[in-house]
């Protein structure tokens, strides 16, 4: 989301900090969440002041992720997630936290899962889609919304997860 003037920028910045911009993503995760549905409600900050690593902490700022789980398959659980506030990192470092971290992510993961170890080539990076935005027109005010196909490689991911768990 790119803002070409001022007012425009001021009223997109405007939405972001009411939290009236929505935000979905796809998330292919290690294991099976317990609940289908939850609110990870955890602040988050740098690891280090030098750090590009975000870690879960009391002294962080607030941090609000919403995931429904839609599939499950072969130890991996396919997931729509919502933010209901903007982290760096924040997906990939609430689902760690939970210990459901990311296909593919590298930084956050603590190891391979066996699905990975045997499709190292489906991975270029963390298995995280943005699916869907939805915002208000800064001038017409309008309600937008613009959605996002998954790539090839995660079709894949998906179609070969559903075919090995089939077996």
């Amino acid at each position: 989301l790119i803002a070409k003037d001022a007012y425009t920028c001021g009223r997109l910045s405007q939405q972001i900090r009411e939290r009236r911009i929505i935000k979905k993503y796809l998330a292919l995760v290690e294991g099976i969440p317990a609940e289908n549905h939850g609110i990870i409600n955890a602040p988050i900050r740098r690891e280090a002041e030098d750090s590009v690593k975000r870690v879960v902490a009391k002294d962080g700022k607030d941090a609000i992720t919403e995931y429904s789980v839609t599939e499950k398959r072969d130890g991996c659980s396919l997931l729509e997630v919502t933010l209901h506030t903007g982290r760096t990192h924040q997906i990939r470092v609430h689902m760690a936290y939970t210990g459901h971290a990311l296909l593919g992510d590298e930084v956050y993961a603590t190891s391979k899962t066996v699905f990975e170890k045997h499709h190292p080539q489906l991975f270029d990076g963390q298995a995280l889609h943005a699916k869907r935005l939805t915002l208000t027109h800064p001038r017409t005010r309008e309600r937008m919304s613009f959605e996002c196909e998954l790539p090839d490689n995660f079709k894949k991911i998906i179609r070969i997860l559903r075919e090995e768990a089939d077996r």
